[in-house]
Parts: C-alpha cells; structure tokens; sequence
C-alpha cells in the first residue's frame, strides 16, 4: 500500500477541530446511485431490526426485573446487553420523529440500571452481580454515540443522568481495562471506546488511555498473514503445540476491527491503518462468495453462524470505512448485509441460513447488537467512501491453493469450487474442547452455483458460553466431515487429531490436499485395536470435489466417514441407487458418488438433522469400509 493512499485516506478522515467527535472521516462530495441503494439496504434493514425489537420489548412496570428488556424468542432470560439498542432506538427517534424509539431507548436503560448497573460503574452479562463485566464496553460504546449523535431528542433530566452514567462507566474501563486482561476484543474495543467517551465528556485521560492500548495492539497481528489474535483466555495465550496463535473470524471481523479502524481513523494512526490494512486484505479471504464467513476453523467457532458471530456487533463498519483503500472492502459490507437480510424475519435476525426453513426460533442478542454498526454507517454515510459491490471478493475469483502459515489452514479453488482443509491446533481453552474444524478435516465445500455444500459444526455441541447460546434442538450429529469409529462406546474421529499434517500440490488442472490424520477421543488418546492411521485426499477439479479416504490398517470396528450435506428440509433428495444420490437445489443438481453404499445417519425418524453451528439443516450421510484389492478406501465424488 502506497503512502500516498494513507495520505488520502487521513486527509479525508480528518475530525473536525470545533466539535468532538463530529465525524470519523472528512466529507465526501457525492455518492454514486449504488452506493445509495446500500444506504436504502442498511436503512430499511435498521427499520425492520428496531421493530422487531421494539415488538419483543417488555413493558410491564409491576415487574422491574423484566421491565424495559427486550425478550427473547429463544431463550429463558434476559440478555444483559439489550441495552445496547439504545443506540439504534434513538437513530430511529431522531429520523423519524417516532416517539416510541425514545420510548424504547428509556425503557431498555431503565432495565439495565434496575438489574445489572453495578456500583463501580459496571454493567454485567446476567443480572448476577458476580458475573462478567467486560461487556460494559460495548454498552458503554452504544451509549455515547446515542448521545453524541442523537442525544437532542432526550429531555434535558433524561440526557444529563445517561451522561453521568456514561462516565461511571467509562470509569470503570479506565480503571480495569489493560492489553492483556483477558480476550483481545475486550481491550482491542476500548481503543476506540475510551477515545469516543474521552470525547464525548473532555476526559483527557480517557483518551490517553486509549492510545496506549492502541500502542501495545500493534503487535498482536500473526508475523505471516497480520491476523489478529488474542481470542484465547489469559491462562491458555501461550503458543499451541504448532507454534499457533489464538485467532477467531467471528470476533475479528464483526467487534474489534472495526472498533481499531474507526480508531484508526479518527486519529490517523498511519502505521495501525497500516497493519490494519494488510490484516483485513487476510480476514477478507474468507469472506465465502455469497458474504458468509468462513469462520469453521476459529478457535471460538461455538458461536459462528456463517453471517458472522452470534453475540459480536457486524463487520460493516471496518470494511465500509476503508473501502477506499480497497473497493472488496466495501463489496463485503454489502456482501454480508444482504446475507443478514436473507437472515431476518419477523424483524430479527436468525442465527444461521437455516433456521427459518427448520422454524428454530431467532436470539434477540443478535439483532440489538447487529443494529449498531448499521446505525453509526449511517451517521457517517456523508462521509464515508464509496461502497458498492463492484468489485470482487478474493475467494470468488480465486483459483489454486493458499496455504495460511499462521493457522495451518489451507483454502482451495478451482472452477465454482471452494473449500477449506484445517490442520488448525489453538484452542480456546474454556470449559471444554470443543474442537473446530481441524485434524485435516474440510472445513467448508462452497459452490458458486448451488451455494454452501459443507460446514463444519464444534465436534461436540457444548454451551460454552450458555447464556449466549441457543439449545441444539435435536440430537446433537456434528457436521464436520470426518472419520469416525466407536469402540467400547468411545467416539474416535480425525477431528480430535491436533497434530495432524496436510500437504497440497497443484498439478494438471488438479488440486490435491492430502491429510496424515489418526483418530482420537476427546481426550487425545489415538484408538487401539482397530486402524488408528489414515490418509484423506482432498482432488478439486472444474468438474467436482473428491474425497479418497484410506488406510493400511486392519479395521476390526466398524469404520465409517460422514459427509454432512447442506440442505434444507425442502429440497428433495433422490437415491439413484445404493451409491448415488442427488439432492436437487434451486440453482442446480448435486450428485454424490461414492464406492460404498451411501447412508445415512440415524436422525430419530427425521430428513435432516440441525446444528446450530453455523445453523444449517444437513443429510449427514455415511459410507463405512469395505476390502477392495486388499486396501481399505472410500471414494466420494460431490458434482
């Protein structure tokens, strides 16, 4: 990137010097008609988004511990941060002079300080006074762009008590609030946070706080690719057995990127705009071709729903404000925006593609986070570059194979063919191992034509963060591809093998992934008595995906590999005969071969079985071993 374009880009992201905080970046002169029709997108989706909240918003004041909060469809309690829509309820107020958006910001602030506004300034995640607190950044954030762009509509006593509440709070993160605290999207939030509230209330120390932090993120972006990491917990931030750090997708590109840029931004931070540009360009590869993200190998995929991260605020900011840089930026904003609207019904936004055809209910958490990003676009949108969708995402022109040094994570493309092999080993190291997308497993099989094939699933479905996960609805059958064995009723499977290896070549229009993979419990232990090594290639070619999976082993147990097929529950599926089937989508057929019988999983007298991660509906087939010229294999073909 050349100099002069920071140059550019600072000029025209100059804050203005008479008003704090008057705007991130220096006016534009116009807006071409695409651009507008992402402006009507984002402003009729920020509608129906505040709506739907306000259509699920309790008001009942005998009851002050559900008074004001927004209820949610899925879950048994109150989300802590519904307050967090005070932001978008007061945009909403201020276009629209619609009183009941100032109504529903006071009532959601009304909640907040009766049930989880702590004494130290603090708001917590539950109403428990015990629980985490990190999260009064993001309120803290919401609350100050409502009142600095919109804190006119408010009547004096009403604004003058949020601003004090606002310093409370920024108290709090002042004081507690350190690089290494603990996940990186904590303080890497409060870069811009403390910045946005040092302006908003002339704190000073606010502000210089926030530069610090913004010193000391530079050097948490990967040597080889400048990922970010750090989404690990303190205890388990030292390097994996690979040498790899802690990253995350979900929470990169949808909290702390953005929070970075705009921080960036605003204080023509030169070499963190530049770091931030080369990790972008990176995170922007796996942007999937239809503005899904990739995230099935991150080390907190728990809560990947392929638009983004179920509990994260959306990556529309960090991408539409340096589209000027590179005009894929702006392509992913519109992108992902529009797979959110497909995502929405009834006014909220559902947790994955297919939770509305498998009528799973949608979690509030995503639609009054999801809502602010939308909200400060279009407080900036006079000035912000032009964002359209002209330009082309990496991974849908991509052809060969990109080898991620920094995760071990290969991504493939040839013809509409794209697909992602992990051998990732960081773990997230909470309560359980959950495993990613890894042990060479296929991460991800897209197709432009038909859209997403495969998509890998936590091999265990756990509630690592169980107040901001949904239940799983039905039997829990991961969607990972794999190989599998039970014996002595221990599940064994290459997902659970970390120290796996994949080596890939690109030759005669072919590409080949080859993956070293043994099975393994949870517990790491390779099974015994039965074929323990196997070797699965990954063959890409214009024409189709083949998997070959074999091993020199005797098999004694019965030894299958699952392939999860993607595929709603209106799709009809025909059985060719015993080793063929066709699953016909809109936009095309699917074929699947394969030398062995294909089956399918027992799914409790169901079609398709339902993950909620990335919240998809899936035929889980199976094809098991079979002697064939004294070696045992199993060939699969996806056309």
């Amino acid at each position: 990137m050349k100099r002069r374009n920071f140059i550019q880009l600072t000029t025209l992201a100059g804050v203005g010097l008479s008003l704090p905080m008057s705007g991130l970046l220096h006016s534009c002169t116009s807006h071409p008609e695409h651009s507008l029709e992402f402006k009507n997108l984002i402003t009729g989706l920020l509608k129906d988004w505040s709506d739907g909240m306000l259509k699920v918003q309790i008001n009942d004041p005998s009851n002050l511990e559900v008074h004001g909060a927004l209820g949610c469809p899925s879950c048994s309690h109150i989300h802590g941060r519904c307050m967090d829509a005070v932001y978008p309820f007061l945009y909403m107020a201020d276009k629209t002079g619609d009183e009941k958006y100032i109504e529903g910001a006071k009532l959601v602030m009304t909640w907040a300080e009766n049930n989880v506004s702590q004494e130290n300034g603090a708001w917590t995640v539950i109403k428990n006074p015990k629980s985490w607190k990190g999260i009064t950044i993001f309120g803290a954030i919401a609350l100050a762009e409502a009142l600095h762009y919109h804190g006119h509509v408010l009547d004096e006593e009403t604004r003058k008590t949020w601003t004090n509440r606002l310093e409370k709070a920024g108290q709090y993160i002042y004081d507690t609030f350190t690089i290494d605290f603990t996940n990186i999207n904590y303080p890497g939030t409060a870069v811009y946070g403390l910045n946005l509230i040092g302006n908003v209330l002339n704190r000073d120390d606010f502000k210089a706080k926030s530069k610090k932090l913004a010193s000391e993120i530079k050097v948490y972006f990967t040597k080889n690719e400048g990922l970010l990491f750090g989404e690990c917990k303190k205890s388990s931030s030292k390097l994996s057995d690979k040498g790899l750090h802690g990253v995350d997708l979900g929470y990169n590109v949808e909290e702390t990127l953005n929070s970075l840029v705009m921080y960036a931004i605003k204080e023509k931070d030169e070499e963190l705009l530049q770091i931030l540009t080369k990790s972008l360009n990176s995170h922007l590869e796996f942007m999937l071709p239809d503005g899904g993200w990739d995230n099935s190998w991150g080390n907190r995929m728990y809560k990947w729903t392929y638009w983004g991260s179920r509990t994260c605020d959306g990556s529309q900011p960090a991408f539409g404000m340096m589209a000027n840089i590179n005009p894929a930026f702006g392509t992913a904003a519109v992108k992902n925006t529009e797979l959110l609207k497909r995502c929405t019904a009834d006014g909220l936004i559902h947790g994955g593609p297919g939770f509305i055809e498998a009528g799973i209910p949608p979690c509030v958490h995503h639609t009054f986070t999801h809502a602010k990003p939308l909200a400060a676009l279009l407080d900036h949108w006079d000035h912000l570059p032009k964002i359209n969708a002209n330009a082309h995402l990496p991974r849908t022109t991509a052809d060969g194979v990109k080898h991620f040094k920094d995760l071990d994570v290969f991504l493939f493309a040839r013809g509409d063919w794209r697909g992602t092999i992990s051998a990732y080993d960081a773990e997230y190291h909470y309560k359980y191992d959950f495993r990613q997308a890894s042990g060479g497993a296929l991460g991800v099989l897209y197709n432009n034509k038909v859209g997403l094939l495969c998509a890998a699933s936590m091999a265990e479905y756990h509630l690592v963060e169980k107040n901001n996960q949904q239940v799983q609805p039905n039997k829990d059958i991961c969607l990972t591809p794999r190989v599998e064995v039970f014996k002595d009723n221990v599940w064994y499977t290459n997902l659970y093998d970390l120290p796996a290896t994949v080596t890939s070549k690109d030759e005669n229009r072919t590409i080949e992934l080859l993956a070293d993979v043994k099975l393994k419990n949870v517990d790491r232990e390779e099974v015994s008595g039965t074929a323990s090594e196997f070797d699965i290639t990954y063959n890409c070619t214009t024409d189709q995906t083949e998997i070959k999976v074999n091993t020199k082993q005797n098999i004694t147990e019965k030894t299958a590999f699952v392939l999860p097929i993607v595929s709603p529950s209106n799709e009809e599926v025909t059985n060719i005969n015993e080793n063929e089937i066709t699953i016909q989508k809109p936009e095309g057929l699917v074929t699947i071969k394969a030398n062995v019988p294909i089956k399918t999983k027992e799914i409790s007298g169901k079609k398709r079985t339902f993950n909620m991660v990335p919240g998809v509906e899936a035929i889980p087939f199976e094809m098991f071993f079979q002697k064939d010229n004294n070696e045992l294999k199993i060939t699969i073909t996806v056309s």
